[in-house]
This record gives C-alpha cells, sequence and structure tokens, in this order.
C-alpha cells in the first residue's frame, strides 16, 4: 500500500481530478499485487454501483435540481426574510434560515452556497456588507443544507457504512436546527459591531408569518412526507428519492406552474452531469476500498489509533481531527467514501452507535467544502460575488469556531444526535 498512498499524494498534488486519483493509485496496487487481476478491478468498479440504497443519490440530486427551478427557491426566501428581517443583520440572519428551509430541497452544500450567492449575495453588497462576510455566512450557511434531510452527504455515509438511511435523515433534524441558532450568533455579533441593519422595520404579523408560510408549504412540506414515508414502511430511501422526483414535477407543473419543458430540459442536462461526476468518483472508489481491505489498511490504521489511546472520547477526538483535516484537502463525498470503512468499525467498537457518527463524520467532512485550500463552496462563493480569499478566510474564522463548538457537542453528547431516531424508529 505504500506505492498506492504515494502515487495518491503525488497526483493529487499535481492537481489531477479527484477521481482519476483514485482509480490510478488503486490500479498500481492491483499491478503490483501478483494474486490480484485487473479483471477483479473493472468488478470491483461496475460492483460499487450495484446497490439499491445508492439510487438514492441521483434521484434526490434530480429532484432538488427540480425544485430550485420551480420557483420554490424564491418562496423560501421571502418566508426566510419575513421570520428574520427585522433582526439586525437582517440579509445575513435570511440567508442563515434560508439554509436550514432549503435543506429539505436541495441536500447539497456547495450548491445551495451558489444559489445564495446568487440571490441574496448582490442585496448584501448593496446593502454595505462586506465581500468577505457575505461570503462567509453564505457559504458556511451552506452546511446546515447537508445536515437536514434529504442530505446526499448522509445517503453516502448510509451506502458506504450500511447505516440506515432513514435513521440518518430523522438524526440530522436537530443537529441542523442546533446549527442553524449556532450560526446566527456570530452573525448578529458580526452584525451589531459592524452596524449593518435590519431588512424590515419591525417584527412580522402572525398574519404575514402565514401567508408567507402559505407560500412555502408545498416545499416545507415535502421533508415531512419523506420522513413519514421511510418510517412507515410507505416506501424506501430510494423509492422516496423517485418519489421526491414526481413531487417536485408536480408542484412545479401544476401547483406553482413555474416549471417549463425548457427549465425541465435545462434540469435534466445539469443532472446528468452532476450524477456522472458521483458516479465517476463511487466506481473508482470501489477499487480504492477493496484494495485498502486487501492491503490490510483498515487494520493497520485501528492498530495505530488503538495503540495511542483506547479512550473513546478521545479516539472520537482523534478521528474528528483526521476529517477535519482530510475535509480540507479533499471532497467530501470522496473522504466518506474512503474513510468511512475505515474509522467507523474502530468508533463503533468503541461503542459509539453509528447513527450517531454518521452525523459527526458528515457535519466535518462536508465543512472542508468550506475551508481552504480546496473548498468547493469557498470557490464557487467567492467567484460569484468576486471575493478576494484571503478576505473570506478571516472573515470566516469565528463562523469555523461555532461549527467546531457545535461538532464538539454532537460528537461528546450523542442523546442530542440520537433522541428523535430513538424515539421515532424506537
Amino acid at each position: 500500500m505504500t506505492w498506492v498512498c504515494v502515487a495518491f499524494v503525488v497526483l493529487l498534488l499535481m492537481g489531477m481530478p479527484i477521481a482519476f486519483v483514485i482509480g490510478i493509485s488503486s490500479l498500481i496496487f492491483f499491478i503490483n499485487e501478483p494474486n490480484l487481476s485487473l479483471v477483479i478491478a473493472s468488478q470491483k468498479m461496475v460492483g460499487a454501483t450495484q446497490s439499491f440504497t445508492f439510487l438514492a443519490v441521483p434521484f434526490f440530486l434530480t429532484a432538488g435540481n427540480i425544485m430550485n427551478a420551480t420557483g420554490i427557491t424564491k418562496r423560501l426566501v421571502n418566508f426566510a426574510k419575513v421570520m428574520t428581517g427585522h433582526m439586525v443583520g437582517g440579509l445575513a440572519q435570511v440567508s442563515v434560515v434560508l439554509s436550514a428551509l432549503m435543506g429539505g430541497i436541495s441536500g447539497s452544500a456547495v450548491a445551495d452556497a451558489a444559489m445564495e450567492a446568487r440571490f441574496l449575495g448582490p442585496p448584501m453588497l448593496k446593502s454595505g456588507y462586506s465581500k468577505g462576510f457575505t461570503a462567509a455566512v453564505l457559504s458556511y450557511g451552506g452546511l446546515i443544507t447537508a445536515t437536514i434531510p434529504p442530505s446526499m452527504g448522509l445517503v453516502l455515509f448510509g451506502f458506504v457504512g450500511n447505516v440506515s438511511v432513514g435513521k440518518l435523515f430523522v438524526a440530522g433534524i436537530i443537529p441542523g436546527i442546533l446549527m442553524t441558532f449556532i450560526l446566527m450568533v456570530p452573525t448578529h455579533v458580526i452584525s451589531k459591531k459592524r452596524g449593518y441593519k435590519p431588512e424590515n422595520d419591525r417584527p412580522p404579523t402572525f398574519k404575514e408569518v402565514i401567508w408567507a408560510f402559505g407560500q412555502s408549504f408545498w416545499a416545507l412540506l415535502f421533508p415531512v412526507i419523506l420522513i413519514f414515508g421511510i418510517r412507515f414502511g410507505i416506501f424506501t430511501t430510494s423509492e422516496a428519492g423517485a418519489f421526491a422526483i414526481v413531487y417536485s414535477m408536480f408542484v412545479g407543473k401544476f401547483i406553482h406552474k413555474d416549471l417549463t419543458f425548457k427549465s425541465l430540459m435545462q434540469v435534466i442536462d445539469s443532472s446528468i452531469t452532476d450524477n456522472g461526476v458521483i458516479l465517476l468518483i463511487v466506481t473508482c472508489a470501489g477499487i480504492f476500498s477493496y484494495a485498502s481491505v486487501y492491503g490490510r489498511m483498515p487494520a493497520q490504521v485501528a492498530q495505530s489509533i488503538t495503540a495511542i489511546t483506547t479512550n473513546k472520547y478521545a479516539l472520537m477526538m482523534i478521528c474528528v481531527i483526521f476529517l477535519f483535516i482530510m475535509g480540507m484537502l479533499m471532497d467530501s463525498a470522496v473522504n466518506c467514501l474512503i474513510f468511512t470503512p475505515i474509522l467507523l468499525p474502530i468508533l463503533r467498537n468503541a461503542g459509539y452507535d453509528p447513527v450517531h457518527l454518521g452525523i459527526v463524520f458528515m457535519t466535518v467532512l462536508t465543512m472542508g467544502c468550506m475551508t481552504p485550500p480546496v473548498g468547493t463552496a469557498m470557490f464557487a462563493v467567492c467567484h460569484i460575488l468576486k471575493c478576494p480569499t484571503n478576505d473570506y478566510i478571516v472573515e470566516g474564522i469565528p463562523f469555523i469556531i461555532a461549527l467546531m463548538i457545535e461538532v464538539m457537542i454532537l460528537a461528546y453528547i450523542p442523546e442530542i444526535v440520537m433522541f428523535l431516531p430513538n424515539l421515532v424508529f424506537g
């Protein structure tokens, strides 16, 4: 496995696309092993996609793209403005709440951050918010979207770790709400210090709240139907993804009447591209996983970590720090596919519930999308707002601190994560 690791690092530093980095370094292992055939590598690549659970990924991704094309996003923006527009730093608070609302639709932190940068970025800059603060609050707020169901990261974790996706979805609700309030704290403090004014001059009336809720009703209803359907066996996770596509098309065409044939074709085109990228990574990760198990990498990593300590709390800290560092270097989906089979058994043997670990793992890994040097959400938002990366990094420090506080809370108080799954699933 030494040559595999060397090739992996070298190719990554060369800037090669991550799917090819994984695939080429894994093939080196097969070539150097006399007892392995390249036929096995091809079988493992195909076999990595042969999962009924994995079907949920392209389904939910496509459904999220359809919902974004049907005017649902605009309605959620208006609802968020009504609820938080009267607070100090009104538009900044709106962006945080919008990320929580978008959690039930897009399931992608990067997609949410990029969407909000286009929708809310220009108005925030026009209202006097600095570029760095605007980019940071929009980017880090996207992490809420990756926690509240249906989250693509949680689907991948359930697929790789053989964990109930339904339980992961339910487990993400309280952490997502908690994250919303935690991110609102530095947003409020910074906004008050700099004099960022509210968007609205008064709190909303009850009538205004009801009207805004009614406009967003069909979007807010979706995650409720999703969890209800999975819990009571109406559909599996993959079937829920297929239902999500039908639901989003029905709402867009017959209720909001914003979905046209042209916009649908554009959604299908972008969804094919997005799913193709994910599928290529998954197929290459399939041979990497086989090579790592064959080369006893999980066992060696477990021995190395447990040689340092066997204390369950220390093990959790080590894994969180490791995943945070790796999240800064590689995409969250790639990290999930590579490191879940290695780290999950270690912490599972230490007494942690895999559902609890799924929320902690994906929160830490997805945070890497917002942090340098290769944060995809960071670059997307900075590109859209034309914000210097240095300004973004400095302004993002309070949000990183706030998020790490939540990660520690979730890691060491598992009842926060497990309360709803235990209540709903027993």
